[in-house]
């Protein structure tokens, strides 16, 4: 009777729970089971397991064969546990030394012939290694998606046999770190691209600075999409840690790659058919959805009215807690939905620019229903709603307005602006709560008379009134000002315009 136990991780939502995978030999007739809550595919790797050890030139062992997977209550999804379970084989059966998977951890998936295949969701799996000091051993395939780790934490390899080899000493795998992309393919498009527009430029540059959610209205062509794909360009690269975190989510939603570069923000731009479990993620076995694959980047949602009511609810809770959980009868999954929404619409159906409203052909009654396919509250919790008027046909071929932006200074004072607020409270103002905003955007009296004086007219909710603050507080950070004044309160209130003209 022989026994061994080699360790893998399973997957469940954003983390990588450890798993034993114990293999016991016995007498009888030639059986082999798998047991410990595996799905079709795990139990289906007992074929690709014999196959792989066979074709690779060791014995497999015609004898009763469990395999466990423990805990035994946690579900084991995909064929990651191939490889695990080929090499406890191995062990159990004396074909490799006892000791000699002692400090790895292993992932991988085999072909008929013993290659090892991609896994998906492998690097909170490797960072979950790394934490406890373990070495992951997994596909050459995977090595793209270990960037964001330490090289010194994993091995990949091509074969099974490379992965004996290098357990026996044999011969040693790969540890090289991964080379990023060239740094050609990191340049996003320009601000400088986009002429006049001016008022909505300002705007995306505060929200840029502060994290804030935008709502660009505006006529059809008058730059709105090509305003928000632009973007990402006023934006700082990810942190280590936010790299991490977005290449996770990438990772386990089996998306190719995270953008061009992993230290790129994403920007996610869905088309407005989309569904709300397309949008907000789920399925029998929860990936992550739009919003989670925008985590730490940029949800670009244009024709916002067109897209179905209930998937923009969806956006209501994530864009206040960060995260947005599925639920399903077994368990709960949480993914991170950490992102900044920049919307983009008409003003009517027709299309009418904003200052048109007197010459649209639509009845109150059609604007009434076309502007509340966005709810009251999801549009409170966007800070900036702007105007994107029609561009003058002189500006068409005039580039001199545009040259005469340096947006490189402008970048920089961004920058500035975030690097006082990472500072001062440890986190950009768009992510404020309500107790940290008292305290960091406190105003003087004769300030606060008249700001509570423009609210009471105006019919502003309280969410509202919390949003105008964090936008003056951020116009005040990009003027380098210690104390928010009437003036940056009255730019930050005229970003909410569209509140009145959406509701009435």
């Amino acid at each position: 009777m022989s026994i061994a136990t080699v360790y893998s991780r399973a997957q469940t939502g954003m983390d990588a729970p450890l798993v034993s995978v114990e293999v016991h030999l016995s007498n009888g007739l030639p059986n082999f089971s798998i047991v410990g809550l595996p799905e079709t595919a795990v139990r289906e790797s007992k074929d690709r397991v014999r196959a792989a050890i066979i074709n690779s030139n060791f014995e497999f062992p015609a004898r009763r064969i469990i395999v466990n997977l423990a805990p035994a209550e946690l579900p084991k999804q995909g064929g990651r546990f191939d490889l695990p379970i080929a090499l406890g084989l191995l062990v159990a059966s004396k074909q490799l030394n006892e000791n000699v998977t002692h400090g790895y951890e292993f992932l991988g998936e085999l072909s008929l012939s013993g290659e090892l295949r991609k896994t998906i969701g492998i690097l909170p799996a490797a960072h979950a290694c790394q934490c406890i000091g373990s070495k992951l051993i997994t596909s050459s395939e995977n090595k793209k998606e270990l960037i964001p780790i330490s090289h010194h934490s994993y091995f990949y390899a091509s074969h099974l046999l490379d992965v004996c080899a290098h357990l026996n000493n044999i011969k040693k795998l790969v540890t090289d770190p991964v080379v990023h992309v060239e740094q050609r393919d990191l340049t996003p498009p320009l601000m400088s691209d986009v002429y006049g527009q001016q008022h909505a430029k300002r705007a995306l540059c505060i929200a840029a600075a502060g994290q804030h959610h935008v709502l660009m209205i505006g006529s059809p062509g008058s730059g709105k999409s090509m305003l928000a794909s632009r973007f990402p360009s006023l934006l700082s690269p990810l942190n280590d840690s936010e790299m991490l975190e977005t290449c996770s989510v990438y990772s386990i939603a089996n998306v190719s790659g995270q953008q061009r570069h992993p230290q790129s923000r994403p920007f996610r731009a869905p088309h407005h058919t989309v569904s709300v479990m397309g949008l907000a993620g789920g399925g029998s076995n929860p990936k992550p959805g739009e919003i989670s694959l925008a985590h730490n980047g940029v949800l670009f949602l244009d024709e916002f009215t067109e897209f179905n009511r209930s998937a923009l609810e969806i956006l209501r809770e994530p864009i206040e807690t960060g995260v947005i959980t599925i639920s399903r009868a077994a368990a709960q999954i949480e993914f991170p939905a950490h992102f900044q929404l920049i919307a983009a619409m008409n003003p009517c159906s027709q299309g009418c620019d904003i200052d048109e409203y007197g010459q649209c052909e639509c009845s109150s009654e059609q604007l009434r229903r076309y502007h509340n396919k966005i709810s009251a509250p999801l549009l409170d919790r966007i800070d900036l709603q702007v105007n994107v008027p029609k561009l003058p046909s002189h500006l068409l071929f005039n580039k001199e307005e545009s040259q005469k932006e340096n947006w490189q200074q402008i970048q920089t004072r961004i920058n500035t602006a975030r690097n006082i607020q990472i500072k001062r409270q440890q986190k950009l103002n768009g992510l404020l709560a309500g107790n940290e905003l008292q305290k960091i955007c406190s105003l003087s009296k004769e300030t606060q008379t008249k700001f509570i004086n423009m609210l009471d007219k105006l019919n502003i909710s309280a969410r509202a009134f919390h949003r105008i603050l964090k936008v003056a507080r951020t116009i005040a950070d990009l003027e380098q000002s210690t104390t928010v004044n009437k003036q940056h309160l009255t730019e930050a209130l005229s970003y909410r315009q569209f509140d009145r003209l959406l509701k009435s």
